[in-house]
């Protein structure tokens, strides 16, 4: 379960957030989500698909870190073993609140205090001896504004996906060296042979919204499956 509340100097004052990647830190997740803006550099390490939102029904990217519940397999020990981690990682356990009724009302921090990573005594502080930010909650708060403004982009670009019917149903067949087999369902990806059918203003269009680019890392991505192929017979080794 989570508690979120806004983050306020007088009442979070002596917080501190542990710092670190950890199992029991949170960290091992299957997948998390990710946002166009962000494929760059989740498409050099993992594979981007596309699952829905199971409250809502409505579709999200996410960067596949497992192949099972609960299975991160860039997780080794306490390091993260690769050369980027997501944002959505990066930026527990702090999350952007909507800032109230109206459009003009900014979004503000609000904080997990459930969190594993939530502390007393132990971590990154939140506030120096002034009550003021500490630089640690500075680059949090810089990093959920990047985090704010990729995801207000991304649903644009679920929407032209949805459009332009360029997301089909995917189920992988795995193999193993071990003998172990397994399929991987529930997971969306870009329809290739429907994307080389659209039209030149289509593909225009994509292009001056930002969403042509994101769509052929997205494709490229795929090939990262092999990697977490890999990594999963390392574990059987």
């Amino acid at each position: 379960m989570s508690q979120y509340q806004i983050l306020n100097k007088e009442r979070h004052r002596r917080l501190r957030v542990r710092t670190g990647y950890d199992a029991a830190l949170g960290d091992a997740v299957m997948y998390v989500m990710t946002y166009p803006m962000e494929f760059r550099d989740i498409q050099s390490c993992y594979p981007i698909l596309f699952t829905k939102d199971p409250n809502t029904g409505g579709f999200f990217a996410a960067a596949l870190l497992g192949l099972q519940a609960d299975q991160n397999l860039f997780l080794q020990g306490d390091r993260w073993d690769a050369t980027y981690v997501p944002t959505m990682v990066q930026r527990q356990p702090f999350l952007i609140a909507a800032g109230g009724e109206g459009n003009d009302k900014p979004p503000m921090v609000s904080l997990d205090l459930d969190h594993p990573r939530v502390s007393q005594d132990e971590g990154e502080a939140l506030f120096d001896s002034q009550g003021e930010p500490s630089e640690f909650l500075n680059q949090k708060i810089g990093l959920l504004g990047k985090l704010h403004r990729g995801l207000q982009h991304s649903s644009g670009f679920i929407d032209a996906l949805l459009q332009h019917q360029l997301l089909v149903q995917i189920v992988l067949d795995l193999a193993f060296t071990d003998g172990g087999k397994k399929t991987l369902q529930g997971f969306y990806c870009i329809a290739e042979e429907r994307l080389y059918q659209l039209k030149g203003d289509v593909l225009e269009s994509l292009h001056q919204a930002g969403y042509l680019q994101p769509v052929f890392m997205a494709v490229a991505s795929l090939s990262r499956v092999r990697d977490l192929i890999e990594r999963r017979n390392r574990l059987r080794v």
